[in-house]
């Protein structure tokens, strides 16, 4: 059985994928939607900028995520002239450092949909008056709505892997920022290996879970695209 603190890792772990995914859908739609649809010479910057988290080891980014957002850094000082103290070290800080490595989990998903987009489509919808937010919202967003399933779980489902960067601005503080990842190399740390166990199995049944949902959510796709050529 559990104890109350890894009931409460594991709480704390899905409030904080549930919260990082609704924040990198409401982030990433628009970027992706650019991204897919721009012709400027400054697509291939801002693309790797968006992908750099897939090459960067974790402690890189906590490392100048706490430069950032500690005392001296630009926006730890602008949180603290807003009253709202810092961010390292709390969920809220969680939270930011999760969107910020989790960005390209979500993203790439999205922009991938709207490529697959026909272009002929939505001339077609413009050809019957539909303007710019009414084709994005009563055709791309429908048409897409795979890329979104993929893209949600994706985020979900790394940000609850996450450890490097969560140990480096959340600590290891007991119902505050003691996530699964944490959790488990503590009990590893403290020789618990049988409580470590327990969590890491879960963690690679939720792995399962997740790729067979995504497998199951492509296949459609994937048959269409074979039965086309």
């Amino acid at each position: 059985m559990l104890s109350a603190a890894d009931w409460s890792a594991v709480r704390l772990t899905a409030e904080l994928a549930g919260v990082t995914t609704l924040l990198l859908l409401a982030v990433s739609t628009p970027l992706a939607w650019w991204l897919a649809r721009t012709r400027s010479p400054a697509k291939p910057v801002f693309a790797a900028l968006v992908a750099m988290p897939l090459v960067l080891p974790p402690t890189v980014i906590g490392f100048y995520l706490l430069l950032l957002m500690g005392p001296q850094g630009p926006v730890g000082q602008f949180t603290q002239a807003l009253g709202l103290g810092r961010l390292p070290f709390t969920f809220a800080g969680l939270v930011v450092a999760s969107v910020i490595y989790s960005l390209p989990f979500v993203v790439q998903p999205l922009q991938q949909a709207f490529e697959a987009i026909p272009e002929r489509t939505l001339e077609a919808a413009a050809s019957l008056r539909a303007g710019p937010w009414d084709r994005f919202f009563s055709v791309a967003l429908p048409l897409a709505r795979p890329g979104f399933v993929t893209a949600s779980v994706l985020g979900f489902a790394h940000t609850v892997g996450e450890f490097g960067v969560v140990l480096m601005i959340g600590g290891n503080i007991p119902d505050k920022t003691r996530v699964l990842s944490v959790a488990i190399y503590d009990h590893v740390e403290a020789g618990e290996y049988p409580d470590a166990h327990r969590l890491a199995a879960g963690m690679v049944v939720f792995a399962l879970v997740v790729l067979v949902t995504l497998y199951l959510v492509n296949r459609p796709r994937q048959e269409a695209r074979a039965t086309s050529a």
